[in-house]
C-alpha cells in the first residue's frame, strides 16, 4: 500500500507548479493595485486605497523570462549559502569540527545525549531570535555531525537546528521583519506585548525539543524506524570511536576563528546594522584565515571547496525559482489583489474567527510570497485597519500575522532558505514533511490557543 508521503514531488518540481499555477491565476485574477508612500526608506501600503487596473497578464515567454530576475533578487541568499559552504568545507577537511564534536561527545557521555538535544534546540531558537534565519546557515553542519555523534539520523539534526532556528525565528518576539514592520505601520511602541509572543516562542520551542526527543528515543529503540535511514552520512559521522579524538593546536586555532567569525555576525548585526552581504565576506574572511593556516594543500583546499560548491548547488538553485514566484506575481499585478481578497473574506466574521482566519489566510499567502517583511509590507497595512473594524487590535492582527507566516515556513518549499539548509542536513522535501508536520500541528494548534488567549484578554 502506497503511503501519503510517497506521493510528495520534489521541491523542484512544486516550485515549478507553483510558478506556471501563478502565470495562470495572472489571467484570472483582475489586476489591482494599492496606492503606496513612502516611510523611512520604505514603501508602504496606504489602506482603502486597492483600485483594479488593466490587466497584464504573464504569458509562457514572460514567465521563463521571470526567471532570471528571481535569480538576480535571489543573489544574496543564494551566495550566503555558498560562502557558509566554502568556509565549512575547510573546518571539515581539516578534520577540525569532526575532532572538536568527538570529544565534546566523549566528555559528555552518550548517557546524557537527551540533555545535549534538548540544549541545541534552544541554542539554535535563540540563534533564530537574535541572528535571523537564512545568516544562521554557517551553524547546521555542526548539528549535523553532533547528533550523528549521538547516535541520531540527519533527519533529527535537521530537527534540532532547522526545526529550533525556523520555529523561534517564526514566533520572536523581536522578529524586526515581522513584529518590527507591523509596529511601526500601526505605530506602536517597538516589540511591545513582547510578554504574550515570548511565551508562544518559548512554549514553540519547548514542544520541538520535546518532539525531538521522543523521535531519538525512537531511533535508540529501533534504528530501523528512523526516516532518514538510508540516507548518505559520507564525510559526517565521526570516524572513530569516542576516546581516539584529540582537539590539535590547529584544531584549536582553526576553531577559534571560527568562534570569532560569528562574534563579528552577532555583534555587527545588533550594533553596525550588518545585512546579509556583510555576513557573507565575514564567510569569506574566515575561509580565507582557515584556509592560509589550515595545513592544507592547495588541492586538498580546491577539492574540498568544489565538492562543498557542488553539494550546495541544487539547493540554491531552488532559492532562485522560489524568487521567481514573486517576480511573477508583481508582473501580473495580482498580490495586491490576494491581500484584498483576504481581507474581504475576513470582513464580517465574528471576532474569534476572524483572527483565526487572519492567520490561516496568511499562510496561504505566505506559501507564495515567502519574505516575512515582503508580506509584512503588503498585508499588514490593510489586516490592521481590518482588524480594528472587527474589535482586534493591532497587536492581535499583527500576532495573527505573525502565526501564519512564521509557522508554516516549517515546511514551505518556496522559502529558500529552508531548501538550503535541507540541503545542507541532505535531507529530502518528502522525508522532511513526514517528520515535521506533525509537529507544526502542535505548534498551530499552541500558537492559535495564544491568539485566542489574545482576544479574551484585549491583548494591547
Amino acid at each position: 500500500m502506497r503511503r501519503w508521503y510517497s506521493n510528495i514531488p520534489p521541491p523542484l518540481i512544486m516550485l515549478f507548479a507553483i510558478i506556471v499555477v501563478v502565470t495562470v491565476l495572472t489571467y484570472v485574477l483582475p489586476a489591482g493595485l494599492y496606492a503606496r508612500t513612502e516611510i523611512n526608506g520604505s514603501l508602504r501600503v496606504v489602506p482603502d486605497s486597492y483600485a483594479e487596473v488593466p490587466s497584464t497578464p504573464v504569458g509562457p515567454f514572460a514567465m521563463f523570462r521571470a526567471f532570471p530576475e528571481g535569480y538576480r533578487l535571489a543573489t544574496p541568499v543564494i551566495f550566503i549559502c555558498l560562502a557558509s559552504a566554502l568556509m565549512f568545507s575547510v573546518l571539515e577537511r581539516s578534520r577540525t569540527i569532526e575532532n572538536a564534536v568527538g570529544r565534546l561527545v566523549y566528555r559528555m557521555g552518550r548517557q546524557r545525549s537527551e540533555l545535549l538535544l534538548v540544549l541545541l534546540t534552544f541554542v539554535y531558537g535563540m540563534l533564530g531570535v537574535l541572528v535571523g534565519y537564512e545568516n544562521n546557515i554557517a551553524t547546521v553542519p555542526i548539528a549535523v555531525v553532533v547528533v550523528l555523534a549521538l547516535g541520531g539520523d540527519l533527519i533529527l539534526a535537521a530537527g534540532v537546528s532547522l526545526g529550533g532556528m525556523t520555529v523561534a525565528f517564526g514566533l520572536s518576539p523581536i522578529n524586526p521583519y515581522t513584529v518590527g514592520i507591523g509596529h511601526e505601520i500601526a505605530g506602536l511602541p517597538l516589540f511591545s506585548g513582547w510578554w504574550l509572543r515570548s511565551i508562544l516562542c518559548f512554549g514553540a520551542l519547548a514542544l520541538t525539543a520535546f518532539y525531538n526527543v521522543r523521535y531519538y528515543r525512537r531511533l535508540q529503540a529501533n534504528p530501523e524506524s528512523g526516516i532518514g535511514r538510508g540516507l548518505d552520512t559520507t564525510g559526517l559521522a565521526l570516524s572513530q570511536p569516542l576516546a581516539d579524538y584529540r582537539i590539535s593546536g590547529r584544531n584549536w586555532w582553526l576553531l577559534s576563528v571560527f568562534l570569532a567569525g560569528l562574534g563579528v555576525v552577532l555583534f555587527g548585526v545588533f550594533q553596525w546594522g550588518f545585512g546579509i552581504n556583510e555576513i557573507s565576506a565575514v564567510f569569506l574572511i574566515v575561509m580565507v584565515v582557515c584556509a592560509l593556516t589550515s595545513g592544507l594543500s592547495a588541492k586538498e583546499l580546491t577539492d574540498a571547496a568544489m565538492r562543498a560548491v557542488a553539494e550546495m548547488a541544487p539547493a540554491t538553485f531552488i532559492i532562485g525559482m522560489a524568487a521567481t514566484v514573486k517576480v511573477i506575481l508583481e508582473q501580473g499585478q495580482i498580490q495586491d489583489t490576494m491581500s484584498y481578497g483576504l481581507a474581504q473574506a475576513l470582513d464580517g466574521l465574528p471576532t474569534y474567527a476572524s483572527a483565526v482566519g487572519m492567520s490561516i489566510g496568511q499562510s496561504g499567502i505566505n506559501l507564495l510570497i515567502p519574505s516575512g517583511s515582503g508580506q509584512a509590507l503588503a498585508t499588514l497595512p490593510v489586516m490592521i485597519p481590518l482588524g480594528r473594524a472587527l474589535d482586534l487590535s493591532p497587536q492581535i492582527s499583527i500576532l495573527a500575522f505573525q502565526i501564519g507566516d512564521g509557522v508554516t515556513n516549517l515546511f514551505n518549499p518556496s522559502l529558500g532558505g529552508l531548501v538550503a539548509m535541507l540541503g545542507v542536513c541532505r535531507v529530502p522535501f518528502d522525508r522532511w514533511l513526514r517528520f515535521i508536520l506533525p509537529l507544526t500541528g502542535l505548534i498551530l494548534i499552541w500558537a492559535w490557543a495564544g491568539l485566542l488567549l489574545a482576544v479574551a484578554v484585549g491583548y494591547q
